[in-house]
């Protein structure tokens, strides 16, 4: 392995042989410089790793010296060493981007763990959360056997997420593919789970909290003195989430974090409607038929959000001053940043934000998305990406500035569907890739929950006749007819509908302003 190559510049070098010879004795390469001028010389001529730099030196300045250090290579680590300990001195210099800031007089160990924390982190890092997870695959394997709630399974999703986090930036690929595969074996494991429980969780005290009592358990509580922006996020899952927390939490900080399950199908006209109605879809189409859409209906599914929440307001006797917004576009979003402050006034204000949604179709749709977000990691980078620049994070912003509570959360999750799973039903079936409702469907009975009597897990039906089924895992529905292009047009695409951890359990987030 190549020899760690140490620039250390001070006037007084020959006081510092002995922290030299110990560094040279741990194997690093050590050139030394007695002046700001001379640093510049050598990091002309040789390649260092890192540089320790005397801030109080005749001729060039420390400060001065770091800054054409930088201007010769901004990637250069320059660990800055001074007597001072001027607060001035300090922000210069971290201002500059240094790697470490020590305050004389440094003994040996001292400057070894500033190598080690610049140099030698990533290594480090990655051995100890290697050695880690391998400590924690077996726990979960033997949690796996035995998980039984669905606190628990909210839980055990939430641990295989951190740890696809942790594995994820120390790019160690052998500890990853055993990690997806832990994910696979979870998501088997689950799906049995939800077809043996999913019909009892509308027992309301046996079950989690749901879409449809999602507002009534857990928002109302949250409702009162403060007025509260509530943003639902379509398609945001757990992961995407732990990907904009730390953009967020500079402006609020997080009170709570709870879990909740999406219901089936786990689809927006579903889901949403679900939760805004404070209903399951089979009593939505009973009590509002002209609101409510079944699959095969014309016209937008989710066109009367506000007047489900609105209704649902007056059914839980709650007397506020409420707005509703759905974004759906940049413009959209950027008339609400301009004319945000009216919302001050409301003791709820509602956002709608779609663009996850639209980026889980873009990516089936457009080459250069599938390039983008071509496996996690990518498409919750680009969930990051896009949630930084967008109309959404000023609208936050502006809600914290306005002293607004804030609370983010979601209908569904989606999944990035790998294996088809050939269905046959006819004209009228419906056309969503995770799940399908209609009439006579054919389909391999181990790789779907079906509902044949769709009223006792609380759906409606097309015709007497009509069933539904959900695709298991990372499973997407593929007609016969022409089933090469269309399972190569649609694998490695994000999907809702059917059951996994990444699309039923998601997250309900309550923040208070910093």
């Amino acid at each position: 392995m190549k020899k760690i190559s140490i620039l250390w510049v001070d006037d007084e070098i020959e006081l510092l042989k002995p922290h030299i010879l110990f560094l040279e004795g741990k194997g690093y390469t050590l050139t030394t410089a007695q002046s700001g001028q001379e640093a510049l010389e050598e990091v002309t001529e040789h390649t260092f790793d890192v540089v320790f730099l005397d801030e109080n030196m005749p001729g060039l300045s420390g400060l001065e010296t770091l800054s054409e250090l930088k201007q010769k290579d901004p990637l250069l680590p320059v660990v800055m060493i001074t007597k001072s300990e001027e607060e001035y001195i300090m922000d210069e210099a971290i201002g500059s981007k240094i790697a470490d800031y020590l305050i004389k007089p440094v003994n040996p160990n001292q400057i070894l763990l500033s190598l080690k924390k610049n140099l030698e982190n990533s290594r480090l890092v990655s051995e100890r959360t290697t050695a880690n997870y391998q400590q924690e695959f077996r726990k979960i394997a033997m949690d796996l056997s035995m998980v039984n709630s669905h606190e628990a399974w909210a839980e055990l999703y939430k641990k295989l997420i951190y740890w696809e986090l942790q594995l994820e930036a120390i790019e160690d690929n052998s500890m990853f593919e055993i990690l997806e595969s832990q994910k696979l074996e979870a998501n088997n494991q689950f799906s049995k789970y939800v077809e043996k429980n999913y019909r009892d969780w509308f027992e309301e005290e046996e079950g989690p909290i749901v879409s449809h009592t999602l507002f009534k358990k857990l928002v109302r509580p949250e409702l009162g003195d403060t007025p509260t922006l509530l943003v639902v996020i379509d398609n945001l899952r757990y992961d995407q989430w732990w990907a904009i927390e730390d953009v967020v939490t500079n402006f609020y900080r997080k009170q709570k974090e709870i879990p909740y399950y999406s219901i089936l199908p786990t689809a927006t006209q579903y889901a949403r409607n679900a939760l805004f109605s404070g209903l399951t879809p089979l009593e939505m189409e009973k009590r509002h038929p002209d609101w409510w859409k079944n699959d095969t209906d014309e016209g937008g599914k989710n066109l009367f959000e506000a007047e489900f929440l609105g209704a649902q307001l007056k059914r839980l006797r709650l007397d506020l001053k409420w707005e509703y917004h759905k974004i759906s576009s940049l413009k959209q979003g950027k008339q609400l940043v301009q004319n945000f402050k009216t919302q001050r006034d409301n003791d709820l204000t509602v956002v709608v934000y779609n663009f996850v949604d639209m980026l889980s179709h873009a990516k089936t749709e457009m080459e250069v998305i599938k390039e983008l977000a071509g496996n996690d990691k990518a498409y919750r980078s680009l969930t990051l990406s896009w949630f930084k620049n967008s109309p959404l994070l000023e609208i936050i912003q502006q809600a914290q500035a306005l002293g607004m509570k804030l609370i983010i959360t979601t209908d569904h999750g989606t999944i990035n569907v790998k294996q088809p799973s050939k269905v046959i039903g006819d004209r009228d079936t419906s056309l969503n890739l995770r799940y399908k409702t209609g009439k006579s469907l054919t389909y391999n009975e181990k790789e779907v929950l079906a509902a044949r009597q769709p009223e006792n897990i609380h759906l409606p039906r097309i015709n007497v006749s009509s069933s539904y089924i959900f695709a298991k895992n990372d499973l997407f529905f593929a007609y016969p007819n022409n089933y090469n292009h269309y399972v190569s047009y649609y694998r490695n695409t994000y999907q809702h509908g059917g059951i996994s951890l990444e699309e039923m359990i998601v997250p309900f987030v309550v923040l208070e302003g910093k």
